[in-house]
């Protein structure tokens, strides 16, 4: 069997130890998983959450990786898979009243983003 080379070539991104919820990150992530590079650029940049501006970064960082070190075409990439896994948890002590502590959980988040280029057949 005779494999194409630039066909399992896949570029990549991580970004880690985001200050975001995984739910947050996850509800931007669903819209653009499969979509291609162009259109994920329009989603992301007209989308009201806080979530989608790490995201559209990563992005931008996935496909300079694969036009620097493979040399893959940025118009002919699409979004492969992405995944958000949960980081570490911040967690500091504020204090309340009669002498005790509060507890505040800051959530983070780990970003993937693969991108593939398309198959021309």
């Amino acid at each position: 069997m005779i494999k194409n080379e630039n066909s399992d070539k896949e570029a990549k991104a991580l970004a880690q130890h985001i200050r975001m919820s995984v739910f947050k990150a996850r509800r931007v992530i669903d819209q653009i998983r499969g979509r291609s590079y162009e259109e994920t650029l329009m989603i992301l940049e007209l989308m009201p959450y806080c979530a989608s501006y790490p995201i559209l970064k990563l992005v931008y960082s996935a496909a300079a990786n694969a036009s620097h070190n493979m040399g893959l075409n940025e118009a002919d990439l699409f979004i492969s898979k992405a995944e958000v896994n949960r980081g570490t948890i911040v967690k500091k002590l504020k204090p309340r009243a009669r002498g005790r502590s509060y507890m505040i959980k800051k959530t983070t988040c780990h970003i993937k983003i693969f991108l593939k280029e398309k198959s021309k057949i």
